[in-house]
């Protein structure tokens, strides 16, 4: 996936696995790529989750409130959004 921008990447993951993934799933799968990147942080990565629910690629799975009080949202992208998203970043 290294020839992806990031934010491209990020959305492609989600055509690429079965299960809902957080942010710190999709960090962990493209750290070995995309690791030494500025933007490739926590931050950075929910804002194109975000993004991808606003624009119809990823819907939000699930939530859970944390020990820390922090939320994890978990995210996936149902066919349709597989769809766009092999549409616009085909193979």
């Amino acid at each position: 996936m290294m020839n992806l921008p990031l934010n491209c990447a990020i959305l492609k993951y989600f055509t690429k696995v079965d299960v809902p993934s957080s942010a710190d799933d999709v960090m962990e799968a493209l750290k070995a790529d995309y690791g030494d990147f500025k933007a490739f942080k926590k931050k950075e990565v929910m804002s194109v989750l975000m993004t991808g629910v606003v624009n119809g690629f990823l819907q939000e799975e699930r939530y859970e409130l944390g020990k820390d009080g922090n939320v994890t949202i978990w995210y996936k992208a149902n066919q349709e959004g597989r769809d766009l998203i092999n549409h616009y970043l085909p193979d």
